[in-house]
């Protein structure tokens, strides 16, 4: 019984009915002149008490999505929503495969801002700078082809799929044909029609920030430091400006000194990557990966060999326990691919409007 009871007793609830069961006196279930006759009850008991452990369960399984938001959400106003998605996303891909990047970044860089509500998309008015005229949103692509995307799915679905909705599938879909872990994905988002320039500058993380401040960054939107850690790999594909790669190579610590480079950086790298972003440059661009167009784990092998584009990379191992998350990351078999799925919902569910709120834009750069 003691095998028994270890078995199947592992919610608190479920433990104390099977222990009623077994040692309840009342019942005299192990009286020696009963054991034959109570042989079938207790395997009835058991099993009753599986089904109920069971049904509780069910009832009371925790969705990764948030409230409102739901995996069949367009399955009667509109079931072709996801895949024409998907194939627009594959025409991207095959013109520019670094788009999965671009798309992957832009679902960060809507959902961090006062939600995922597609802000991020809007463009700048004469009376408002939106997000993508922040200077943490420099050199932000995707946009244009998001509403591509949205004026397919018009003609099919008038009115019906959301701008945010579209950002969380192009992620989604983008990762998985460029090697990376696919997720289920729950729809329902609707538009946001506020898109602040300021906003995006105080919440999204800056490319000089340490250890530290990733971390206070990452707990104000309820993510943890390890969270953090798997969702900068999605620098294992894309590109940057050197705008954002500049305060690595050149005045580190503030000297104004150009030869004043972080010094965890390969000296190799850094002549290499001076070479592409000259001083004073912030416009060209360069992959952020060895390996841009492919998501995998290289972007941990090159940040442990002091390759990381950004501060923000190399910042990741100066923390004991960043570095053993790095490490391990880096490694084949690791489960690397699954907490970054599990992060990217988690992230899809930050700030969602449904139901009445906000609206279901015509076009994902203008409010209706």
């Amino acid at each position: 019984m003691q095998a028994l009871r270890k078995t199947i007793s592992s919610p608190a609830h479920s433990s104390s009915l099977i222990e009623f069961y077994c040692n309840d006196s009342h019942h005299q279930l192990f009286k020696p002149e009963k054991m034959a006759s109570t042989s079938v009850l207790l395997s009835k008991t058991i099993l009753a008490s599986v089904v109920l452990l069971a049904t509780v369960c069910a009832c009371t399984a925790v969705s990764p999505h948030a409230a409102g938001l739901s995996e069949d959400f367009y399955d009667k106003s509109c079931p072709q929503a996801a895949s024409i998605v998907d194939a627009y996303v594959t025409k991207f891909l095959e013109k520019d495969r670094n788009f999965a990047g671009a798309f992957n970044r832009l679902q960060f860089h809507d959902c961090w801002v006062g939600g995922c509500d597609g802000s991020v998309l809007l463009n700048s008015t004469e009376t408002n700078q939106a997000e993508r005229e922040a200077h943490v949103n420099f050199g932000l692509r995707g946009v244009a082809e998001i509403d591509e995307i949205k004026a397919g799915l018009e003609h099919f679905c008038p009115g019906v799929v959301s701008c945010a909705d579209i950002l969380i599938l192009a992620a989604r879909d983008a990762t998985a044909k460029v090697g990376g872990p696919t997720w289920s994905v729950a729809l329902g988002r609707r538009d946001g029609v506020n898109s602040s320039a300021l906003m995006a500058d105080t919440n999204l993380p800056f490319p000089v920030l340490n250890f530290s401040g990733l971390v206070a960054n990452f707990a104000a939107k309820g993510f943890g430091a390890r969270e953090m850690i798997t969702l900068s790999g999605a620098h294992t594909i894309g590109q940057s400006h050197c705008n954002g790669i500049l305060p690595h190579l050149y005045n580190f610590t503030g000297r104004d000194d150009a030869n004043d480079t972080d010094p965890a950086m390969d000296k190799n790298f850094a002549v290499f990557l001076k070479k592409l972003c000259p001083q004073g440059n912030r416009t060209n661009t360069i992959f952020i990966d060895s390996t841009a167009n492919t998501f995998d784990r290289a972007y941990y092998k090159n940040v442990l060999q002091g390759k990381g584009i950004f501060i923000t990379d190399s910042t990741l191992i100066t923390n004991p326990v960043g570095k053993k998350v790095v490490t391990k990351f880096s490694k084949p078999g690791s489960s690397f691919f699954t907490e970054f799925a599990a992060g990217m919902v988690k992230m899809g569910n930050l700030g969602v409007l449904t139901g009445t709120e906000g609206e279901i834009r015509k076009t994902c750069q203008f409010v209706n």
